[in-house]
């Protein structure tokens, strides 16, 4: 029918009778003119090749927005403050850094070795080449897998850059790569029970890992904790130093700040590293937060705080520690007493287990108990790792239980409880619950438990135990330190106390007169050695460590030395010294015809 149009044919060309060419016009195209020239016939043509490649390269464009701008449309930018705003990240898991930036953990991009089954054509050669390049794998588990009845089995995961490239090389059928993710620990041991672990499969399975795991899998914002890891390396290795020095079976150190609540530095031995496979199951054991333990005489902290604020006891008052106190049940008695009646200074300065009773049972049961719910002593912390003990409360709190609560017993907590309530007692009476996390809302939220009269009394008594009590060993020039001793006895299988087996305690602040920093050392079960003479008791081990550490770490928290503060001290005691020395002067001169000079020798 477009005979007219492709014929060779002019139109001058002479047809004859019967040669016409006849156009059915009825199914020709409406749009193309047959009468016209060939020109317009091109131009036609070219304008439906047009439309057809812009038809075609508005389809891509309709798909490259669909694909490019979409998916983008809610995106928002987000600030380090905005951790609830979630973006897609090719790495699955946030970063966990500390108060300074450093990397704590992280995750780096890896990648998986799986099989078909159906499609390795020889599985025993395939699994004989395979073990060339995976040498930590046996022929045969690998070909127990390659044997498989399914039809997907995964035969190594996290794989090198090498190992992929010459199993690549190996030209296995049957075998594929998946894109995965590693978590790594930089600092392998220290900040074991801080931060946990994940599993194979990038889960958390522990610390704040297991805790914070929907938070770490849903926002690529790292995750900054409070912690200083200067600190936490330093305060690590002493109080390893101390455990091993002490051959205690385990130790735990925690610092906070005591306006925040926020937590510098946690350290629970032994420990492990997550990077790896872990040899004990014990060392996941968490002594800080999970450990719950009757905390001995560091609780007459909270029970002469607690008696003072009621109103019932004042700093003045004494109490009869002339004889044990004998209950229905119980007979109190005092380690080493002074068998005299003592004030509330002496009562700490000498752990007096019969004054802090008469305190308590003075002041009720009903007040002890609301004063102890108010530092949470009888819940879980509300803290971010997954290993989290809840304290042993006594059922019934009769007399023998207000009594025994007051110097330690009946009532086991976490250490971690322990150096938080103590935080309230001397910052001016407001707790906090305790954070792992920088500038975390729980700081907003504190509540107050004592009056800050109160808390001023706390920190003056505190310091005197320190000065003049069992605590002299961490007395520390230009520091201020100020803390309580406790050393409680631990039970043995059938239920009863046992001698020479203790956790001893130490719980501190510094500097006192404006605290800035609470810290708690335990050590389980340290032994008696030639230098302790024999004592086991807090003073001869958790005090020397706690100096240790707070003499190394102090400089690293800024907190500069004021050797002015203990000045006038330290001339009474020159000067007292200088009487003595000139007063032996003259006496050695008045009397060496009498030999005097030999016994004043062997007095001294």
């Amino acid at each position: 029918m477009f005979g007219k149009y492709f014929s060779g044919k002019g139109k001058e060309d002479f047809y004859l009778p019967g040669e016409e060419i006849k156009i059915d016009k009825s199914s020709s195209f409406g749009n193309f003119s047959y009468g016209s020239d060939p020109l317009l016939t091109c131009k036609n043509r070219l304008i439906f090749s047009i439309a057809c490649f812009a038809f075609a390269y508005l389809i891509i464009a309709v798909r490259l927005f669909d694909v490019c701008v979409l998916p983008n449309l809610n995106h928002v930018e987000k600030t380090d403050n905005e951790l609830s705003i979630y973006t897609r990240n090719r790495i699955k898991r946030a970063d966990i850094v500390d108060r300074n930036g450093t990397i704590i953990a992280t995750s780096l991009p890896t990648v998986n070795l799986y099989a078909n089954p159906k499609k390795v054509l020889n599985a025993k050669k395939a699994a004989q080449e395979l073990a060339t390049v995976l040498t930590d794998m046996d022929v045969d588990d690998l070909y127990q897998k390659l044997t498989h009845k399914g039809n997907f089995v995964y035969l190594k995961r996290n794989l090198t850059p090498s190992q992929q490239y010459q199993i690549n090389y190996l030209g296995i059928p049957g075998l594929e790569f998946e894109n995965g993710e590693k978590r790594v620990y930089p600092h392998k041991n220290l900040f074991a029970h801080i931060v946990g672990m994940t599993n194979i499969d990038n889960v958390g399975v522990s610390g704040i890992e297991k805790e914070l795991d929907e938070r770490l899998t849903q926002s690529d914002i790292p995750l900054v904790l409070s912690i200083d890891a200067g600190v936490q390396d330093t305060i690590r290795v002493l109080l390893k130093e101390g455990m091993e020095k002490f051959k205690a079976i385990g130790a735990t150190a925690t610092l906070i700040d005591v306006n925040t609540s926020e937590i510098i530095a946690m350290v629970s031995l032994p420990d492990f590293d997550p990077n790896g496979k872990i040899e004990h199951q014990s060392d996941l054991f968490n002594m800080a937060t999970k450990g719950v333990y009757e905390p001995g005489s560091v609780l007459k902290i909270f029970n002469t705080a607690m008696s003072l604020e009621s109103g019932k006891v004042k700093v003045s008052d004494r109490f009869d520690a002339t004889e044990p106190l004998r209950l229905k049940r119980n007979v109190i008695k005092d380690y080493r007493g002074e068998n005299r009646w003592l004030s509330i200074p002496e009562i700490l300065i000498y752990s007096s287990n019969i004054g802090s009773a008469r305190m308590a049972l003075k002041v009720g049961g009903n007040e002890q108990r609301s004063f102890l719910e108010k530092l949470n002593f009888f819940d879980k912390l509300n803290i971010e790792v997954a290993e989290k003990g809840k304290p042993i409360v006594p059922r019934r709190w009769g007399e023998e239980t207000i009594a025994t609560v007051a110097f330690g017993y009946g009532l086991a907590v976490s250490p971690l409880h322990v150096v938080s309530g103590y935080a309230a007692m001397i910052n001016g009476g407001v707790y906090h619950d305790p954070t792992l996390i920088k500038d975390s809302a729980k700081i907003k939220n504190g509540h107050r438990v004592i009056s800050y009269n109160t808390s001023k009394s706390m920190r003056k008594l505190m310091r005197l135990v320190v000065t003049d009590g069992s605590g002299k060993r961490a007395n520390i020039p230009g520091y201020e330190v100020a803390g309580k001793t406790g050393t409680a006895n631990k039970l043995s299988e059938n239920g009863k106390y046992v001698d020479k087996k203790v956790r001893t305690t130490f719980v501190s602040a510094f500097p006192i007169s404006n605290p800035k920093y609470a810290l708690i050392v335990m050590l389980d079960e340290p032994k008696p050695l030639k230098e302790t003479f024999g004592f086991v008791t807090s003073g001869w081990n958790t005090v020397p460590t706690a100096a240790k550490i707070i003499t190394a770490i102090a400089p690293q928290l800024n907190v500069k030395a004021n050797y002015d503060i203990d000045e006038l001290r330290r001339n009474r005691i020159i000067e007292a010294s200088y009487t003595r020395t000139t007063g032996a002067a003259r006496t050695t001169g008045a009397t060496r015809a009498t030999g005097a000079t030999r016994a004043t020798g062997a007095k001294n």
